[in-house]
């Protein structure tokens, strides 16, 4: 039974990462392109551009996360190779994360309907708002680096020390653990803040489209679908966002054996948010959406000819 879930973990995670890649591909693709005929993007072209790179990095980290834990290597890589992995990892996980709620916050200010004065303030200077949060989650970024790198010495320390296989297996098992709870605590902040704003941006959507059905229009309103459409972006936002957030407890506990099935499914789970979420972005986004279209059209003439 272990032998034929570990198989469906598998090619479940092959099947992500090759997903994961098309998508964030596509993303980065497409606004490279707009930025060289336009030499310029818009706000939620620029997040969508860093926020699909970010990503990018993090499904290879995580594909690599894999395959080093597989051949029992963690323990014995060299600690230039460990310094460059942990700080990789961390910087992705860090953008992908916060671009992503910056992208929340930018739907709220721009969707939302509120009339505290609050929130037509911060509606009115929505740029300088997200570049705000931008600027002071680097510094955000820059602290949770120093205490990586700290623990990544105190980790090589040890592993200077320690001789035997075991010892040293055990050890980087509860350097990788600490690790991955400090990536927890300093990710509550962008998860809290994500959540926040998707909640009043449902809240707002939902009571929009109720005052729509009592003014007796139906789904087929254009103003109707793009709220519907809005609607079904952000629940899946909420959705995937908590998966990924979810995956990081279940890898606190790790079995000894490597292909245990837990981590397994932490890879499956964490895998799950960095590579379908983008596809629902291409869906949700007109001009992502359009682009993606034209290029299934040109695929499918090339076919045919």
């Amino acid at each position: 039974m272990e032998s034929i879930l570990y198989s469906i973990f598998t090619t479940v995670i092959v099947a992500e990462f090759i997903f994961g890649n098309l998508s964030n591909g596509f993303m980065v693709l497409t606004n490279c392109i707009d930025l060289v005929k336009k030499r310029t993007l818009s706000s939620i072209g620029w997040i969508l551009l860093f926020l699909a790179i970010s990503r990018t990095v993090l499904i290879w980290e995580i594909l690599l996360a894999w395959l080093k834990y597989l051949q029992y290597s963690f323990s014995f890589v060299a600690g230039t190779e460990l310094r460059v992995f942990v700080l990789t990892w961390g910087v992705s996980n860090h953008f992908s994360l916060w671009l992503a709620t910056i992208l929340s916050i930018f739907y709220l200010l721009k969707i939302a309907s509120f009339s505290r004065p609050v929130f037509l303030y911060l509606k009115w200077r929505v740029n300088q708002v997200l570049l705000t949060i931008l600027l002071g989650n680097v510094i955000f970024l820059l602290f949770n680096i120093i205490q990586i790198n700290k623990h990544t010495e105190e980790w090589m320390c040890q592993y200077e020390r320690n001789t035997t296989w075991n010892s040293r297996t055990t050890g980087f098992r509860r350097f990788s653990q600490l690790v991955l709870f400090k990536m927890i605590m300093f990710s509550l902040t962008p998860f809290m803040v994500a959540l926040i704003s998707s909640i009043l941006l449902i809240v707002s959507l939902w009571k929009h489209l109720q005052k729509m059905q009592l003014n007796f229009r139906g789904e087929r309103d254009p103003s109707t679908k793009a709220h519907m459409n809005a609607l079904r972006i952000m629940v899946s936002f909420l959705f995937l966002y908590a998966s990924y957030f979810i995956s990081f407890f279940i890898s606190l506990f790790p079995t000894v054996h490597p292909k245990g099935l837990d981590h397994m499914l932490s890879l499956t789970v964490g895998l799950f948010y960095p590579s379908s979420y983008s596809f629902v972005l291409i869906l949700g986004h007109a001009n992502l959406r359009q682009a993606c279209l034209l290029m299934l059209r040109q695929l499918g003439c090339g076919q045919k000819h």
